[in-house]
């Protein structure tokens, strides 16, 4: 038998929903939370799976951490793979703590990040700020996210407050407004102290807002598979482990059981 020199999975075993979009794509995106992978772990994680990775989160206050040239290293691959790399947000909340915002643009710019996350999880910014650093983000030519939702324990979501805070982030010029869950996705926004989903409140959110401009932290995977079956596979996912990105996108095709029934093609 004649040995060919490419193989290819049929389309049917690779995405049996017939949904998936290829990057650089507007639904289904992943993001990541780096908590400190070293350089081959990070290597490893793109060579495996930047396919299906959209960004990369350097979770909390963890760039100035690093090495400087690995952190440069780590940006620059994730950019050559497509992705959008940028600091947590608390990194940016401490820098407007501490009177240092300009400082921190410039760090950011010349290292090399192509993304900001704006939030106030853990302390409170005025509109008018938010605004600005919208803008300045923008103007520096960074892919902004914004982020809505307190860290604290038993945070909820404010519905008119969520409804406006996307108007006039995105209006603004922010990507896509990310709802907080922690890394732990208990106890914070739309999930119980379990971590269940709050369900009502979750429709009550879909009923007001465009969902293709959220970005829903989540991650357990309990709740990854909850808001795939119920919202679709194009939903976009964020705080995801890295260990943890390559199941994701099994899921979002109907490649695990959890989610199988999904694979009932279109075309």
């Amino acid at each position: 038998m004649e040995v060919t020199s490419f193989l290819q999975w049929n389309p049917v075993l690779a995405d049996p929903t017939g949904q998936r979009q290829a990057k650089p794509r507007t639904l289904g995106q992943t993001m990541v939370m780096d908590k400190g992978l070293g350089m081959y772990a990070f290597q490893d994680l793109l060579n495996t799976s930047s396919s299906h990775l959209d960004m990369i989160k350097l979770g909390f206050g963890t760039s100035p951490l690093y090495p400087q040239d690995l952190l440069k290293s780590k940006i620059n691959l994730a950019k050559e793979r497509g992705i959008c790399v940028y600091p947590g947000g608390t990194f940016l909340e401490v820098a407007i703590t501490q009177h240092a915002v300009d400082s921190f643009f410039d760090m950011i710019i010349a290292l090399g990040f192509n993304g900001v996350e704006i939030s106030n999880g853990t302390i409170d910014i005025d509109r008018k700020l938010r605004n600005e650093l919208i803008l300045r983000g923008m103007e520096e030519g960074l892919e902004v996210i914004t982020e809505y939702g307190k860290k604290g324990w038993g945070s909820t979501i404010e519905l008119e407050e969520l409804i406006d805070t996307v108007m006039i982030d995105t209006e603004h010029g922010a990507k896509l407004v990310t709802i907080e869950a922690r890394e732990s996705g208990m106890g914070v926004g739309i999930f119980d102290q379990a971590g269940k989903c709050k369900d009502e409140e979750l429709q009550k959110v879909l009923s007001s807002v465009n969902g293709q401009l959220l970005l829903w932290e989540a991650p357990l995977k309990s709740q990854q598979v909850h808001l795939i079956s119920m919202l679709g596979p194009d939903i976009h996912l964020g705080n995801i482990s890295p260990d943890e990105l390559i199941a994701l996108e099994a899921l979002r095709r109907g490649l695990r059981s959890d989610t199988l029934s999904l694979g009932t093609r279109k075309d």
